[in-house]
């Protein structure tokens, strides 16, 4: 079934093998390893990892992914999308790897339920709480893996708790947007080769897809419009809006109103349950 999922953005499966000791996939070779390792395992003599590369590569597993969701039969839900399994051959093209955890679901189906798979930092809490995997556990995923291609930094960090800061790294993103503080979110690997405004949006896309509720997370076919330019403003400022309002009540006193009706105000003592 995974072979039959035939896209350039994907990672094709060539064959097999079975032995009666072991099982062999045969894949072509990525000369240049994973997304991870151009970010955080790069020899001192290679350049990093370009933005205009890690546009491209956000771009590119956004078509994959966008692929597996809207146009296999059934589709595919990878569930563990992150920046160590997006792929690079020689010419540094991007290619969405490792289906070792993915499931097929019947289009009839809006979610599969098991057994948690993934990894600390890239699992979105619905999947967590309720042990059920979406398109929108992958949308959640591929936010993260964004932010991993922004900062260079890993989703998950025990070292970010020596400077006070969060150990998830969406957590750390939040913080420092929340102090406007920009410059301290891009990996210094870029040294300022950036144009600030193209990393706003990548941020934005991100945010969108990592919101906690999956019914407001975007499919992945719109996120690929959003990198291609086609509606992200309309969409952040909506975003924007809610968010607004839901700092607002969270931030409203709780007042004594009268509509506020006490299950036990115009009751006799009589009537009142006793000691428990």
């Amino acid at each position: 079934m995974i072979s039959m999922a035939v896209h350039q953005n994907l990672l094709r499966l060539r064959g097999f093998c079975m032995t009666p000791t072991e099982l062999l996939f045969v894949y072509p070779y990525m000369a240049n390893g994973s997304v991870a390792s151009c970010l955080r395992e790069r020899p001192p003599l290679e350049p990093p990892l370009e933005w205009p590369t890690r546009k491209r590569i956000a771009l590119g597993s956004a078509r994959g992914l966008s692929y597996l969701h809207d146009h296999c039969d059934p589709k595919i839900i990878h569930r563990d999308v992150k920046v160590v399994n997006i792929l690079l051959d020689e010419e540094f093209e991007e290619v969405v790897g490792d289906f070792g955890l993915a499931k097929l679901i019947d289009y009839k189906d809006t979610h599969v339920t098991t057994a948690v798979r993934g990894t600390i930092g890239h699992i979105a809490l619905e999947y967590l709480s309720t042990g059920k995997s979406s398109e929108k556990t992958d949308v959640f995923g591929y936010g993260i893996m964004l932010l991993e291609l922004i900062t260079g930094q890993r989703a998950f960090d025990l070292a970010r708790l020596a400077n006070d800061d969060d150990v998830m790294l969406l957590d750390w993103v939040k913080g420092l947007l929340k102090e406007k503080r920009l410059d301290m979110l891009v990996d210094p690997e870029l040294q300022n080769n950036y144009v600030e405004a193209k990393v706003e949006q990548l941020i934005q896309v991100a945010l969108l897809c990592t919101q906690s509720s999956p019914m407001e997370r975007p499919k992945m076919s719109e996120v690929v419009r959003m990198l291609e330019g086609d509606g992200l403003a309309e969409r952040w400022d909506e975003w924007q809006k809610l968010e607004v309002v839901r700092q607002e009540l969270e931030l409203a006193p709780i007042q004594n109103s009268e509509w506020i009706v006490h299950s036990t105000e115009n009751l006799q003592a009589i009537e009142l349950s006793g000691p428990r």
